[in-house]
């Protein structure tokens, strides 16, 4: 009755949950998982299937996924996941215990994020409690890491940590928790493994595709911001480490094969030591020198977290037996992360976007390229290659080589080839007037280009190669037969120009523009009217033969961007970088840091608080000038306001003495007597008596 039951479960993709399914780990393996096509290449009597076997049951089966992801995110996102079925967003336990019901395989990865250590111990729990509700067998999968080995002691300095010896390791002070839910999730797998089985993978410190707790050290050497990269601590620390692929490659390994060690150690063969990792990263990416600092400058980081930090102190040296014995597995990096830097690095780049922008800019003189050059390297972060400045860079490289030369035999002979550089470079300048042949100038420009800071973030090319034989020199020094029979060069993929800027104006333009310039930068450039007429006539003879520069990329298939400049007008200078920018494309760098951010926010608050107190020094003295004009013209009104009250009275005045007279001569004297008689005798109608009185009394009657 059993053989029809797997039978079926094998015709059938399995379900597969994976916490945190936007992280680093989580991502690759639910990305490898997902492209799994094959079933578990094990028949029915239990032995491995060969490699043709395998690959005919997948072509008779079409194609079909062995495995269908689900998993949860930690935020919400646009980021689209073709890899994952389904995605849960902030479930409440009940919902959550649903989901994993419904799946075959449960995978808690613990390797990244502590916080999910309570969610993994509930899952785990929850599900050994639903045991008898499940509807088939179940897989649970705790991802660990090594750090709860950390502080075991081996029995002998060389002695090597294996798998069968995971009940006598020691976990890091700060990785108690993480072996006390191993322990937890290994016994609850006891109680039915025919129904329900468990395994703890122990991961090594992982690496590749993108990189993540050795992030810091590739970025520090892409951004060549640092003449030294630091290792903290001694060095000599070995760090078990795994590549994240070969990680997801041992967890489908345990979904196929299901075995019956319950602990494996998932990490590569290398042992390399932190110094040897750091040094690899350094030469292939960066300056390749580094630093020996204290491992407590390690906490005044802010690329790295105390978790970061503990894992790379670890000094472990350990074989991932069970993992050897048990699976046949493709490994992807075995020998290590040192042994395969070159991939490594190619990864990291593809993974986080960091390709490198390679321009070459032509054009006569005084057309702009400069100009058009600085403002392409300010915007994408690139490097300004002139002739000039990486000649004297050159040599400045190679006095200081030879000055500082250390005693010991390498670099003496090092030594001695700098010297001998040198004095090429200086004859050569001597015989040509101060300038290089054409042979020495191409090989210091290359050597420029094939820096580790160009080939990492990318270069403008300034105005060279000038001639067809310069770019053919260049660019296809070193031919060989490629695959498809044609002639290719070693360093064409790496030091190749993806875009190339053609500027062109008329001769009229370009003397009006010189003759236009100040004599600080005619000198700067050396546009003397001889000498850069002269130039300009090269140049145009140059572009007139059939073998120009131009035609070279064309031949590439690389077509140039050809732009006409017929303006110093900065609306048009702006439309033509805008048409630049639109032509390359959105920038390949990390973009501002957390610091640079902060520094940009800082900038624009203080720039807010300097403009609000201007806003505010200018209300106030506004305010106080009007205070000032109407203290100024307050005693002034006041003063017009009181002359025109005394003309006022003046005027009225004037006019009222003749009445007065009129009434004082005329009216008064009788009518004061009439008063006095109507009071003395106190009529009963005084009105009339008054009226009578003065009729009587009218010394006008006639």
């Amino acid at each position: 009755m059993e053989e029809p039951r797997i039978e079926k479960l094998k015709m059938s993709p399995k379900k597969v949950f994976i916490n945190n399914i936007d992280s680093y780990a989580s991502k690759y393996i639910a990305m490898l998982l997902c492209a799994c096509v094959a079933e578990a290449p094990v028949d029915s009597d239990g032995e491995i299937k060969t490699e043709e076997e395998e690959k005919r049951e997948t072509s008779n089966r079409g194609g079909e996924a062995a495995f269908h992801v689900v998993g949860t995110v930690s935020d919400k996102s646009d980021d689209i996941r073709p890899y994952v079925l389904e995605e849960y967003l902030q479930l409440n336990r009940e919902e959550l215990l649903s989901k994993l019901m419904d799946c075959d395989v449960i995978i808690y990865n613990i390797s990244q994020h502590a916080d999910q250590l309570e969610e993994a111990l509930w899952a785990v729990s929850a599900l050994h409690n639903e045991m008898g509700h499940f509807s088939g067998p179940k897989m649970f999968i705790l991802v660990s890491t090594v750090m709860t080995w950390a502080s075991s002691k081996p029995l002998s300095p060389d002695a090597t940590f294996t798998d069968e010896e995971f009940r006598k390791r020691r976990a890091h002070p700060n990785f108690i928790q993480h072996i006390d839910l191993e322990r937890r999730v290994v016994k609850m797998g006891k109680t039915n493994r025919t129904l329900f089985s468990t395994y703890v993978v122990a991961s090594g410190l992982q690496y590749g595709m993108g990189e993540q707790i050795f992030h810091f050290f590739f970025k520090t050497s892409w951004l060549g911001q640092e003449h030294e990269i630091p290792v903290f601590g001694d060095g000599n620390n070995i760090v078990p480490a795994i590549h994240v692929t070969d990680l997801a490659s041992v967890i489908q390994n345990v979904i196929e094969h299901q075995p019956k060690k319950y602990y494996l150690l998932a990490v590569d063969s290398s042992n390399n030591t932190m110094e040897e990792i750091v040094k690899a990263v350094a030469s292939v990416l960066g300056p390749g020198k580094i630093q020996k600092r204290p491992f407590e400058e390690a906490f005044l980081t802010q690329d790295l977290s105390v978790m970061e930090i503990d894992s790379l102190l670890v000094n472990l040296c350990m074989e991932a037996v069970h993992v050897k014995e048990l699976f046949s597995m493709n490994w992807l990096c075995e020998s290590g992360l040192v042994e395969n830097m070159e991939l490594i690095v190619e990864e990291y780049q593809q993974s986080r976007g960091l390709l490198p922008i390679c321009l070459c800019v032509l054009g006569p003189p005084a057309v702009g390229k400069s100009t058009v050059s600085k403002q392409i390297c300010r915007y994408y972060k690139l490097h300004h290659i002139t002739l000039k400045e990486t000649i004297s860079e050159t040599i400045a490289q190679l006095e200081d080589t030879v000055k500082n030369a250390d005693p010991d035999a390498y670099s003496d002979d090092f030594a001695a080839e700098a010297r001998e550089q040198l004095n090429s470079l200086r004859e050569s300048m001597e015989q040509h007037g101060g300038l290089l042949e054409d042979q020495l100038l191409v090989k210091v420009v290359k050597d420029k280009l094939m820096s580790n800071p160009c080939r990492n973030q990318g270069f403008v090319l300034d105005g060279f190669p000038k001639t067809y034989e310069q770019a053919k020199e260049l660019f296809y020094a070193e031919d060989h037969e490629s695959e498809d029979g044609t002639s290719m060069s070693s360093y064409s993929k790496k030091i190749m120009p993806e875009f190339v800027l053609c500027l062109e104006a008329s001769d009229a333009f370009l003397k009006d523009r010189v003759m236009n310039l100040p004599e600080r930068q005619v000198q700067e450039h050396n546009y003397n009217q001889e000498h850069f007429l002269r130039r300009l006539a090269r140049y145009r003879e140059n572009n007139a033969e059939d073998d120009t520069v131009v035609n070279y990329f064309d031949e590439l298939d690389i077509t140039p961007l050809c732009l006409e400049i017929t303006s110093s007008n900065e609306p048009d200078c702006l439309l033509l970088m805008l048409k630049i920018f639109d032509t390359v494309g959105k920038p390949r760098n990390y973009g501002p840091s957390s610091q640079e951010v902060e520094e940009v926010e800082r900038r624009k608050a203080e720039e807010k608080m300097r403009r609000e107190a201007q806003e505010k020094a200018e209300e106030e003295r506004r305010e106080a000038e009007e205070a000032k004009y109407r203290a100024a013209h307050w005693e002034e009104w006041t003063r017009g306001l009181e002359e025109v009250r005394q003309k006022e009275e003046e005027l009225l005045e004037a006019h009222s003495v003749p009445m007065r007279n009129y009434l004082m001569e005329h009216v008064m004297p009788t009518l004061t007597q009439g008063l006095i008689q109507c009071c003395t005798v106190q009529p009963q109608d005084p009105v009339d008596f008054l009226a009578e009185f003065l009729i009587k009394k009218n010394p006008f009657s006639y």
